[in-house]
């Protein structure tokens, strides 16, 4: 069912589209990241999506859609193969059954040769994933379908770091990490990822992704902010990391949005008794919106404050929590962003 999720509940993450935009935005990026042998032997301008294509199950009747589904060929050839490659966010013990019936049923409808790939992003368990499925007998095997594995949690985020591939930024944040790595691995990928120069939307797509399995407690910010402060950036880096640190920062205006209307609507329906039940919910509305910008704006500010100045003394923090305009707030932000020193932003 539409709509949001009840109060106090995290929305799901849709892992599937997530990782489906990723890997098929930074296809040959992906290649070359784990599969750099196969990669340097395509002809890229022979790719073909084909990752719509539905393949019907011939023991139930249901239907498969491929996660992603490549046509290509290899450089010099004219003979196409496909890359098959399927997500998975867990690790079930039935996947390679399941997945060697994926690799019949497209085989069966193309009858060209089909190279497999699974990519593991679950947490736990980090055990290895097998890339086999077999099928023995007292007498032999009859059968053994290989397929090659990408298990994330098992992969060192250290050994990706100064990889200068689009698709290992983004991929960092899923890979074997300890707690305490948590900030150090976000300001990482971010740092890969501008001195990579993508142009803006790729550059949003790994944000995104990033910023979607590295959320961080107030803890994890703060040195985030103290790793992001220590660093050496050109003017274009500096610039593109003000722009995503600052879309990370959208989040809190939405949860303060959120946040302020609820409040805000208890207090027009408590004034809403004496003047009115419709009257008091619209003003309550009002009064929330207004409260939540005002909350979401002045965090956003101290965020950006603290990322490009260090940590704000008290008396600063005292003067920022006496601003409730939006107008207000919103020019000391973008002062904030662009602004060579505290002492240029004018409070």
């Amino acid at each position: 069912m539409d709509g949001p999720p009840p109060s106090g509940r995290v929305p799901a993450i849709d892992h599937d589209r997530l990782f489906k935009e990723l890997l098929t935005t930074f296809f040959f990026e992906f290649l070359d990241l784990f599969f750099p042998a196969l990669a340097a032997q395509i002809d890229r301008e022979s790719i073909e999506f084909l990752s719509q294509e539905l393949f019907p199950n011939l023991l139930d009747g249901a239907e498969y859609r491929a996660d992603i589904l490549v046509k290509a060929r290899f450089k010099g050839q004219e003979a196409y193969f496909l890359i098959h490659v399927e997500h998975q966010s867990d690790a079930p013990t039935t996947f390679p059954r399941r997945f060697f019936r994926y690799f019949s049923a497209i085989f069966e409808k193309h009858g060209v040769p089909v190279y497999p790939i699974v990519v593991y992003s679950h947490d736990a368990p980090n055990k290895p994933q097998p890339g086999v499925y077999k099928i023995d007998f007292p007498d032999g095997e009859v059968l053994r379908f290989r397929y090659r594995v990408v298990q994330l949690n098992r992969l060192p985020w250290r050994r990706f770091v100064d990889s200068r591939n689009p698709a290992a930024s983004a991929l960092m944040a899923k890979m074997k990490l300890a707690e305490r790595d948590r900030p150090k691995v976000k300001a990482e990928c971010l740092r890969l990822m501008v001195t990579l120069r993508l142009d803006r939307a790729r550059m949003r797509l790994i944000a995104g992704f990033v910023d979607t399995y590295l959320r961080l407690n107030q803890a994890e910010e703060e040195r985030f902010h103290r790793e992001m402060a220590g660093a050496k950036w050109s003017v274009k880096e500096k610039e593109a990391v003000v722009e995503i640190v600052t879309s990370w920062e959208q989040r809190g205006i939405e949860k303060g949005l959120a946040q302020g209307i609820e409040k805000g609507l208890a207090q027009g329906i408590e004034r809403g008794l004496a003047q009115g039940i419709e009257r008091g919910i619209e003003r309550g509305i009002e009064i929330g919106r207004q409260a939540g910008q005002v909350e979401a704006l002045r965090a956003a500010l101290i965020d950006v404050l603290g990322w490009r100045f260090g940590d704000l003394d008290e008396s600063l923090t005292v003067r920022l929590a006496a601003i409730d305009s939006v107008e207000r707030l919103s020019a000391l932000t973008h002062q904030a962003l662009t602004a060579g020193s505290i002492q240029e932003v004018r409070f």
